[in-house]
């Protein structure tokens, strides 16, 4: 019979101070913007049963047969568009994000950031933690809108570092924050920020990542978060109900998504008479694929090539203030029970266990 080997930390000692650890996490990205970087990084992404709910054999033969011979040619082309010198800009912006995070908390709790697929892994921030001897682990994923295709798979991913693990720390998991109120407050100022430089649109489009419907009628909770995420926003902005529309984007495959899709009615509004539309991503953190290539490049032009004659994205919250405070305190108030030992209870903790026959 198999039996697993558990982990422990090798440099642990019965008196380390132990610490209070936060994982933020986020989808991913290929290591280059090359052919070969992405079809490992869609091979990883596209392998996830939370990602594609199709019965695994016949899901092989697609992806193996089709999708990873075709897809990471075209989607590197996309990557290389917005690439970076330092790389990726979902990575750079979720690491500058991680660094003005742990600023704002301090010593209350060691950050670090991790990738659901790509690196650096979620194994990797975590062990990083067990090296911190963080004995209590929150974990964020930065998805305001809770889905099983997002959030559940980071939960996934964790758990699968875990099992391995001897000592298991305390966990926390914040599974959405879609109607958190520092969040919507820095949406809101963002898109008055927007409008004081660029003047109120004709319509203002929310436009959230789609999900096959029938992962919606299955009882996902992701479609209803998004449009409370939009109707919050809008009422703050005081906007009339003809000012704005909640619509999906990157549909991926033959099924039917979530609807209306953004691109769709991108090229419907100026024959509505739309003309100045604004795009704003409230399910995006931080600016990556989706919203640099896909909105503000893509789509842009299916607007303008329609008729439109001004468009514009407001970028994601990235490392903005209020984005920074809003996530530092959404920490605080999952922290709040959670107490650091003191030197003293250390200090007793390594003594009973030398008398028991520890060796350190």
């Amino acid at each position: 019979m198999y039996m697993p080997k558990y982990t422990g930390n090798p440099d642990y000692h019965h008196d380390t101070h132990s610490r209070i650890g936060v994982l933020l996490t986020n989808l991913g990205t290929p290591e280059a913007p090359t052919a070969t970087a992405l079809r490992k990084y869609l091979a990883e992404f596209l392998s996830d049963p939370r990602v594609i709910e199709v019965p695994r054999p016949l899901w092989w033969c697609i992806l193996h047969g089709f999708i990873l011979r075709f897809r990471p040619r075209r989607s590197a082309q996309a990557y290389a568009k917005i690439w970076t010198d330092e790389g990726s800009p979902l990575y750079v912006i979720t690491r500058q994000l991680g660094e003005a995070v742990q600023e704002q908390l301090d010593d209350t709790a060691q950050v670090e950031i991790a990738m659901r697929y790509g690196q650096p892994s979620i194994r990797a921030g975590l062990e990083k933690l067990r090296e911190a001897n963080a004995t209590r682990l929150l974990i964020l994923p930065l998805y305001p809108q809770y889905s099983a295709a997002t959030t559940a798979s980071t939960f996934d991913a964790v758990s699968e570092v875990l099992r391995g693990w001897r000592r298991l720390p305390d966990i926390r998991m914040v599974s959405h924050y879609h109607d958190d109120s520092g969040y919507i407050t820095a949406l809101v100022k963002s898109i008055e920020r927007h409008w004081s430089e660029h003047g109120r649109p004709d319509m203002l489009i929310f436009s959230f990542h789609g999900i096959p419907k029938d992962y919606f009628t299955a009882g996902d909770p992701y479609h209803c978060e998004c449009h409370k995420t939009a109707r919050l926003v809008a009422e703050s902005l005081q906007m009339q109900e003809n000012d704005w529309r909640v619509t999906f984007q990157s549909r991926f495959g033959p099924r039917e998504w979530l609807q209306p899709y953004t691109d769709i009615t991108l090229k419907e509004l100026p024959g509505e008479g739309l003309k100045h539309v604004q795009v704003i991503c409230p399910g995006f953190a931080a600016d990556c694929l989706e919203t640099l290539e896909e909105i503000n490049m893509q789509n842009r032009g299916f607007f303008m090539e329609s008729g439109g004659e001004k468009f514009s994205y407001i970028p994601a919250l990235n490392t903005d203030r209020d984005h920074v405070d809003a996530l530092s305190a959404l920490v605080r108030k999952h922290l709040c029970s959670w107490n650091n030992a003191t030197a003293e209870d250390n200090v007793e903790t390594r003594r009973r266990a030398l008398s028991l026959g520890a060796k350190y």
